[in-house]
C-alpha cells in the first residue's frame, strides 16, 4: 500500500480520522489532526512528521525526553496550559526509536502522505483558500519489539519472535512467527504450558485475548488484544487469503485454537505494518510432544541461552556457537532451545555433523565460504515490506552464488553427498532463480548506497535510458565546469566560482570585494548577464540565463534517472519476490550446513561423541563433562575431571551426597546438559552416551528469590520443587539440589526425605538428588531404585582436597567449617565451629545446648580481638612434639598426656 492509500484505506478495526471533532474543540487544524490520529494509537508513542524531524507531543513527548535523554521544550498552548514537545531527527531516527523499543514502547511512524502542492491542489478543489492547506499525515506503522526488520534493530545471532496464544473449542496453541525472517508456525499446547513454551522461544512479543485465562508473567512483554482478533472463522479467512488458497488442509490439520492463534497473528501484523504485509512462510506446524519440554526455572537454573546474570557470554548457547553466519547461530539457538525428542530428526543431524568431523578439508571449505553467506532470509523480509535497499539485492545475489559454491563443493565429496542430500536439492536452483540471480548481478553496482533516495545504484549498461540521463547529467556538470571558466575570463575575478544549495540551486559567487562593477553592471547595463541574487558580509551571488537553462537540464536529468533508478529497483525486488520461497529454503539449506560444520569443529576441537539415542530409558554416560565449565578450566590450562552416571535398571534415581565445593552442582548440571546437547542433534562432551529420549528436562539447582512477587528463596523453591513432582513423567530427566535448605533442620530433611520417596516410587524417572542430609541414604535400603554416590574428598593434615569425582557410596560429612576455612571466615569463628559441631554431633542433649548458649566466648571478645587466635595448651603441647624422636612407649604417654589436657580444657 502506498503512502497516499494509507489515509483512504486504514486497517479494518481503526477509525477514519475525526478532525473536525478536535477543530469544534479550539484546536489548531496542525494540533486537531495530531489528536485525531494520536486518538487510534492512544498505547503508541507517535513520531508525528514535521519537516526534518519527528516530533511528540504532551505526555509522548515528556516520555520521550525522559527515555532518549533529550531536550524537552514546548509548541503553543492547549486551554491555557504549554503543550510539551521533544523531536529527533528524520534523516537520523533509528537510535532513538531501538532506544525507545528496548525500553518496552510501542512507536507509531506518523508521515506525510501528501506533498505540500498536493495538499493545495486538495483545499483549492474543497473549495477552500490554498493558504489554508494542511499537509495530510498518517501512521505508516507501528514499530513493536516483536515486529521488527530493520537490520540496525535486531540482533544478527538472535531471533525475534512475535507469538499469539488462544483459547478456542476447549483447547489452546500457539503461534508465532518472525518477521525478519518469514518463519511461521503453530502448535498445540496446554495452557499451563503457555509460560515455558513462550520462554523456549524467547518471545519479543505476546498477544492475549483480553479475557483470556492464561497464567503469564507480567514482564511488560504481552498486547492485549479485543477477542474479535481470536475469532476462528475470520482467522481462517484471513489465513486463507493471505496464501490464495481455498482450504488449509494443505498445510496440515489444524485445530481450532491454532486457527485462531495464527488468525490473530496476521491481523496484528496486518494492523502494525499498516497494509504492508511481510512475506511469511506457510505455516508449519510443530507437534505436542515433538520437541523436550523445558520450563523457565530449568533454562534459567542451566543457563542454556543466558546466565543467572543475563549475559549470552557463559552460557550453553555461546559455548557452542561457532556458527558463521546469523542464519546458521539462530538455527543453532532454536535447536538448543527446544531439543527434539525424534529420533530420526536427531540421528539426521548427528549424521551431517560425523560426515563433517571425519572430512577434515570439505569441513575447512565449508567453513571459509560460509563466512561470505549474508542474510537473505531478512533481506527477504524488508523487501516484501518495502523497507529494502539496493544492498538487500545485492545480499540476495552474492547469497545464491555463495549458495552454488557450496553446493558444487558438497556434491564432489561421495560421503557428504548422500548425507546432506535433502540439503542439496534445496540449494538447487531452478532456472528461473539463476536468472533472477544473473539479472541482479548485472543490474546493481558491487558497493552500492544503503538506501534507494541517495540513487547511482544501477550498474552502467543495465538501462539504455539510464545511461543516457546519467551522461546527460555528467555532461551537464562538465558544462557547468566550462562556464564557471568562461565567466572567470570574462569578469577576469580567478575567485569567481559556480556553488549550488538547496535554496537558490545553482548560482554563481564572487568576493564582496570584486562584486562592485559586476553589481553596477547588473542595475545599469540591460545587455549584462549577470543578475544579482543575494548580498552577503563577504560574497555576493549572482545568476546568468545560461546558468538558470543549464541548472533545469541538470535538475530534470537527476530527477528522470532517480525515477527510473526507483522503477528499476521495484521490478527487481517484485521479480526477487515472486521466487522468496525458493530462495527462503536456501537459506535455510545453509544455515543448517553452517550449524552441522560448527559444531563438527567443535567436536573435533572438544573431543565431543557422537550419543546414540534410543526409545527405553537408558541414560549411560561415560567420562562426562560440563561443557560450559570445561571450556573456561581449558583456557587456564586445567583439565577439567570427568565423571561416569548411569541411571538405569536398578539405579534410576542417584542420592548424592558430599562437600559444597566438590563438584556436586556442576556434575548435576552436566548430565542434564548432556542430554539437551544429544537431542538438539549435537555432539556431546563424553567418551560414549546412550540415552533414551527424554520428554522433559528439570532442574532445581542454586537458590534465588522473588522479592517482586512476594516470593521468599525457600517459597521458590518449594514452587519450582513442586512443578517437577507433578509434572515429572517416567520419561523425565530431574535434577535436585538441596532441596529443604531454606527452612528448619528437621522441617527441611522431611520435606526431602518425601520428594525422594515421591520420585521413585510415583514419578519413576531418572534423577540425580543433591543433598546434605545424610539420614537420607537411608532410604537406600528401602527404595530400590535409589543408589548413593558422594563427591570423592581426600583429608590431608586437617585440610580437605577435592577429588572432583563421583564415587559409589555416601559422605561421613559435609566438610562445611572446612568450606568456611577456605572462605576466609576468621580462626576465631572457625575454632568455636569445630566446638560447637563436636557438641552437637553427640547429640542435642538439653545440658549441652544450654551450656553452648551460655559460653559465647566467640562474641565476649574484645574490640580488635576478633582475628587473634590462642590454641588450647593441647593443640600447643601437639605442636611441641617431635613425632620422629619419640619411642613407642613415649608416644603413648602423650596421647594419654594430650587426653588429659583436652578435659582440662573442656572444663
Amino acid at each position: 500500500m502506498s503512502l497516499a492509500a494509507v489515509k483512504e484505506n486504514p486497517p479494518e478495526d481503526v477509525p477514519k480520522n475525526d478532525v473536525e471533532r478536535f477543530l469544534a474543540a479550539g484546536h489548531t487544524p496542525m494540533m486537531a489532526q495530531y489528536h485525531s490520529i494520536k486518538e487510534r494509537y492512544a498505547d503508541s508513542l507517535l513520531f508525528y512528521r514535521m519537516g526534518d524531524f519527528y516530533e511528540m507531543f504532551y505526555d509522548d513527548a515528556v516520555t520521550a525526553a525522559e527515555t532518549l535523554d533529550i531536550t524537552l521544550t514546548k509548541r503553543g498552548k492547549s486551554d491555557g496550559e504549554d503543550i510539551p514537545m521533544c523531536g529527533v531527527p528524520f534523516h537520523s531516527y533509528e537510535p532513538y526509536l531501538a532506544k525507545l523499543i528496548r525500553a518496552g514502547f510501542k512507536v507509531a511512524i506518523c508521515e506525510q502522505v501528501e506533498t505540500p502542492d498536493e495538499a493545495k491542489a486538495r483545499t483549492k478543489a474543497e473549495g477552500k483558500p490554498a493558504s489554508k492547506a494542511l499537509v495530510r499525515r498518517d501512521v505508516v506503522r507501528v514499530v513493536t519489539s516483536g515486529t521488527l526488520t530493520e537490520d540496525n534493530l535486531l540482533e544478527a545471532r538472535e531471533s525475534n519472535y512475535l507469538c499469539a496464544l488462544s483459547d478456542a473449542g476447549g483447547q489452546s496453541a500457539m503461534a508465532w512467527a518472525e518477521l525478519s525472517t518469514g518463519a511461521f508456525f503453530v502448535q498445540p499446547l496446554e495452557s499451563s504450558d503457555a509460560a515455558n513454551a513462550i520462554e523456549r522461544l524467547g518471545a519479543q512479543e505476546i498477544l492475549i485475548a483480553d479475557n483470556n485465562n492464561f497464567a503469564l508473567p507480567d514482564n511488560g512483554q504481552t498486547t492485549p488484544l479485543p477477542a474479535s482478533f481470536f475469532d476462528s472463522q475470520n482467522a481462517q479467512k484471513r489465513l486463507e487469503q493471505l496464501y490464495g488458497v481455498g482450504d488449509l488442509d494443505a498445510f496440515g490439520s489444524f485445530s481450532r485454537a491454532e486457527i485462531s492463534a495464527a488468525g490473530a497473528l496476521i491481523s496484528y501484523i496486518e494492523r502494525t505494518q499498516v497494509g504492508k504485509m511481510p512475506r511469511l512462510d506457510r505455516p508449519r506446524q510443530m507437534l505436542a510432544g515433538a520437541a523436550m519440554e523445558i520450563d523457565a526455572a530449568t533454562r534459567r537454573n542451566l543457563e542454556l541461552m543466558r546466565t543467572l546474570s543475563g549475559q549470552r557470554k557463559g552460557s550453553l548457547l555461546d559455548c557452542m556457537d561457532a556458527t558463521q553466519t546469523g542464519a546458521g547461530a539462530r538455527l543453532l539457538q532454536r535447536w538448543l532451545g527446544a531439543p527434539s525428542t525424534q529420533i530420526e530428526v536427531i540421528n539426521g543431524r548427528l549424521e551431517r555433523i560425523e560426515t563433517l568431523a571425519s572430512g577434515h578439508e570439505l569441513r575447512g571449505y565449508l567453513r571459509d565460504f560460509l563466512r561470505s553467506v549474508p542474510d537473505m532470509e531478512r533481506a527477504l523480509a524488508r523487501l516484501s515490506v518495502e523497507r529494502g535497499g539496493p544492498r538487500d539485492l545485492c545480499v540476495i545475489r552474492d547469497g545464491l552464488a555463495q549458495a552454488e559454491v557450496i553446493r558444487a563443493q558438497i556434491q564432489s565429496d561421495n560421503d557428504a553427498r548422500n548425507v546432506f542430500a535433502g540439503l542439496l536439492d534445496d540449494l538447487k536452483q531452478s532456472p528461473q532463480l539463476t536468472s533472477c540471480a544473473d539479472t541482479l548481478k548485472r543490474a546493481i553496482k558491487d558497493d552500492p548506497p544503503a538506501l534507494t533516495r541517495d540513487g547511482n545504484f544501477i550498474a552502467a549498461a543495465h538501462d539504455a535510458r539510464l545511461d543516457e540521463l546519467k551522461g546527460l547529467r555528467e555532461e551537464s556538470r562538465r558544462l557547468i565546469a566550462a562556464l564557471q571558466k568562461d565567466y572567470q575570463q570574462d569578469t577576469g575575478i580567478e575567485k569567481l566560482k559556480i556553488a549550488h544549495n538547496n535554496v537558490l540551486g545553482y548560482f554563481i559567487e564572487v568576493p564582496a570585494k570584486r562584486a562592485d562593477a559586476m553589481l553596477a553592471a547588473a542595475k545599469e547595463d540591460t545587455a549584462s548577464p549577470y543578475i544579482h541574487r543575494q548580498t552577503m558580509a563577504n560574497a555576493v551571488r549572482f545568476t546568468t540565463s545560461a546558468l538558470a537553462t543549464l541548472e533545469r537540464d541538470i535538475s530534470s536529468a537527476a530527477e528522470k534517472a532517480l525515477a527510473l533508478e526507483l522503477e528499476i529497483f521495484a521490478k527487481l525486488s517484485a521479480q526477487t519476490l515472486l521466487l522468496a520461497e525458493e530462495i527462503g529454503r536456501c537459506a535455510r539449506a545453509l544455515a543448517a550446513i553452517d550449524v552441522a560444520a560448527s559444531l563438527a569443529e567443535i567436536a573435533v576441537q572438544r573431543d565431543y561423541s557422537r550419543p546414540a539415542l534410543t526409545k527405553g530409558l537408558e541414560f549411560e554416560i561415560t567420562g562426562g563433562r560440563h561443557p560450559v565449565v570445561e571450556e573456561a578450566l581449558r583456557k587456564t590450562a586445567e583439565k577439567f575431571i570427568a565423571n561416569d552416571c548411569a541411571l538405569q535398571n536398578s539405579e534410576t534415581l542417584w542420592l548424592l551426597t558430599g562437600p559444597n565445593m566438590a563438584g556436586k552442582s556442576t556434575f548435576l548440571r552436566q548430565n542434564a546438559l548432556i542430554a539437551i546437547l544429544a537431542q538438539a542433534g549435537c555432539f556431546v562432551p563424553a567418551q560414549s552416551a546412550t540415552i533414551g529420549v527424554v520428554d522433559r528436562v528439570f532442574s532445581r539447582v542454586g537458590a534465588s528469590d522473588d522479592l517482586a512477587s512476594g516470593r521468599s528463596t525457600f517459597m521458590v523453591e518449594m514452587v519450582e520443587t513442586a512443578a517437577i513432582l507433578n509434572q515429572a513423567t517416567q520419561r523425565s530427566l530431574v535434577i535436585l539440589d538441596e532441596i529443604g535448605r531454606g527452612t528448619a533442620t528437621f522441617d527441611g530433611l522431611s520435606i526431602a526425605w518425601a520428594c525422594v520417596e515421591h520420585l521413585h516410587e510415583t514419578n519413576k524417572c531418572r534423577g540425580l538428588f543433591a543433598t546434605h542430609y545424610h539420614e537420607l541414604t537411608s532410604l537406600s535400603a528401602k527404595l530400590s531404585g535409589l543408589a548413593c554416590y558422594s563427591m570423592a574428598v581426600k583429608e590431608w593434615k586437617g585440610d580437605i582436597i577435592f577429588m572432583h569425582s563421583v564415587v559409589q557410596g555416601s559422605a561421613d560429612h559435609s566438610y562445611g567449617i572446612h568450606v568456611a576455612k577456605l572462605a576466609g571466615l576468621p580462626g576465631a569463628v572457625i575454632s568455636r565451629a569445630r566446638a560447637v559441631l563436636d557438641i552437637l554431633e553427640q547429640g542435642e542433649q538439653s545440658g549441652s545446648i544450654k551450656k553452648l548458649a551460655d559460653d559465647l566466648p566467640l562474641f565476649s571478645m574484645q574490640e580488635g580481638a576478633q582475628d587473634k587466635y590462642t590454641p588450647p595448651v593441647w593443640e600447643k603441647a601437639l605442636q611441641d612434639a617431635n613425632p620422629d624422636a619419640l619411642s613407642p612407649k613415649e608416644a603413648l604417654d602423650l596421647v594419654y598426656e594430650l587426653k588429659k589436657l583436652m578435659h582440662k580444657d573442656d572444663a
